[in-house]
């Protein structure tokens, strides 16, 4: 699902009439898709009262009033201004809802009558202005945004919380509507991907409704797209004549003395993420600890260097064949340390092994200021005529790190950051933080829209390595997808386990636990809306 610009969204609105589609319809399915959604998730005897602007946002919400009214529910339309400043498409859907008698027309011009008609409301909707919207806003539109911002009532935000630039990046825009849902339409623009999405602050669940908009008349350049969509991959039923050898094998390589939890924990992330067999090879010393996560399992204890760190005995070429037997998938970096002759370690290891790698934490320190190699390593594989699959998992610490530069030049140019560093090296690069990148090879970017605070803890990232080497095991031929998949299904998972916890009780391994929940998790729902954010609290 691609991320669509306000501009784009309009070319959109255009084409589909010019290919047949009336706006009358593209409004009457948007309207009753905002109506289903709340008579979902807004039960009981609500009473909505739908605050409407002149313009064809207002008609949406004229349409879902009378869906509402239509389901039962007695409800009321504030329209700022006066219904015969209403026009065309807006029109008729407005004289259509007043027609129902269980709707009632408040045409407000001031600030009191504004207030009177919003006192007893259990539940708004905003249809003041949607996506064509440039800020601020002006009026009683800021004035209902102010009143609003007073109160507690909920309000779902139709197409997008009113005075918000569809285009903004930013986390928050204060000049907009609060809201605590939002029902889109066609494709997700970039504010509601990138827009702060926990209740209560600004906006929380953010839907999409197709409206019959036809696939024809969806042109995106943004280059963005939704990582969401890749978890389809995950959702097929497996074989009945499976077996654990169709499901991979992943090495998790790590674990210097002290580090015994790293990759512990991103074992156990590979094993409840379904690769058919997981092996972590580490040092002796901790071997005990991590054999201690489960007995399924694998264990292969690795000799450490007398200066210290991971011994260079181990990338003897008999040894490292002997390692890598039927692997799959490595994941490399969780508790690796970066003593003795460590970084060295890794950099033969990603110059002479050519299954796909999964590189971070202290794999990725060992590479700093180093990435040349990687750009290498693909060459290299492409001289073989054989791809080359090189995942990396950087924070915005370590990926400042891998470019020599600060954290504070990292976040401020983050996607074409991502973007020139994957095409460059040809490497999938997962830049982790606010909105996940996953950044690919040919320059396209999914950003993901799961995760919370809670899962700023320590594990968080070696769990996600876990994750993503057991999705890339298990599919091979779809590397894209497999990692955005991983990506949505870490952060889908911390969302259920914050759900059932609080953001500051979380522990990593509790999105372990709460894996199977987010694989069982459907995008789209039985009102065949897609939850592109907030799905956890559905």
């Amino acid at each position: 699902m691609n991320i669509l610009t306000a501009k784009e969204m309009a070319a959109a609105d255009h084409q589909s009439i010019a290919l047949g589609v009336p706006v009358a319809e593209l409004m009457e399915h948007a309207g009753a898709a905002v109506a289903r959604f709340c008579l979902s998730h807004y039960a009981g005897d609500l009473f909505p009262v739908v605050l409407c602007g002149k313009g064809n946002n207002g008609g949406d919400g004229f349409v879902a009033a009378r869906h509402l009214a239509e389901a039962g529910r007695f409800v009321r339309i504030v329209l700022l201004g006066a219904a015969t400043d209403v026009k065309g498409e807006a029109a008729d859907a407005l004289v259509r809802a007043e027609s129902h008698n269980d709707i009632e027309l408040h045409e407000v011009a001031d600030e009191e009558a504004l207030k009177t008609a919003l006192a007893d409301a259990a539940l708004i909707l905003d249809a003041v202005v949607g996506t064509g919207f440039k800020p601020p806003l002006r009026g009683l539109a800021a004035t209902a945004r102010d009143i609003l911002a007073a109160t507690s009532i909920p309000v779902v935000a139709v197409d997008l919380p009113s005075g918000w630039d569809a285009d903004s990046m930013d986390q928050k825009s204060p000049d907009a509507f609060r809201a605590d849902a939002v029902v889109t339409f066609v494709a997700p623009k970039l504010a509601h991907i990138f827009g702060h999405l926990t209740p209560g602050k600004n906006f929380g669940p953010v839907v999409v409704a197709n409206i019959g908009t036809p696939a024809a008349a969806v042109a995106s350049t943004t280059n963005l797209h939704w990582a969401g969509a890749a978890k389809s991959i995950a959702e097929a039923p497996r074989d009945v004549n499976g077996n654990k050898g169709k499901f991979g094998h992943v090495l998790i390589l790590g674990g210097a003395l002290g580090k015994a939890g790293a990759p512990t924990m991103a074992s156990l992330a590979s094993m409840r993420t379904g690769a058919g067999l997981t092996t972590a090879a580490v040092v002796k010393d901790v071997l005990p600890t991590v054999a201690s996560i489960a007995p399924e399992l694998m264990l292969t204890p690795l000799a450490e260097s007398p200066t210290g760190g991971m011994s260079l005995d181990v990338l003897a070429p008999a040894k490292l064949a002997q390692l890598l037997k039927g692997i799959t998938v490595v994941g490399i970096g969780p508790g690796l340390g970066t003593e003795g002759t460590t970084p060295d370690f890794v950099r033969q290891f990603l110059k002479s092994v050519t299954l796909p790698l999964v590189l971070d934490a202290d794999a990725l320190n060992a590479l700093a200021g180093r990435t040349q190699l990687f750009h290498d390593a693909i060459d290299a594989a492409k001289t073989l005529g054989k791809p080359r699959t090189i995942v990396l998992t950087p924070h915005p610490g370590e990926m400042a790190r891998l470019l020599g530069i600060t954290v504070k030049e990292v976040e401020a140019d983050r996607i074409n950051l991502a973007r020139t560093f994957a095409t460059e090296h040809g490497v999938t690069l997962v830049l982790k933080g606010w909105r996940t990148l996953i950044a690919h090879p040919d320059g396209r970017i999914a950003v993901n829209t799961t995760g919370n605070p809670s899962m700023a803890k320590g594990g968080s990232g070696d769990i996600l390595t876990g994750i993503v080497s057991a999705m890339l095991s298990q599919y091979p031929d779809n590397v894209a997808e497999a990692v955005e998949a991983a990506v949505f299904l870490h952060g889908l998972a911390g969302d259920f386990a914050c759900t059932a916890q609080d953001e500051h009780t979380v522990l990593a391994t509790d999105t372990v636990a709460h894996l199977f929940r987010a694989f069982r998790f459907r995008n789209t729902d039985a009102d065949h809306l897609t939850w592109i954010a907030g799905g956890a609290a559905r």
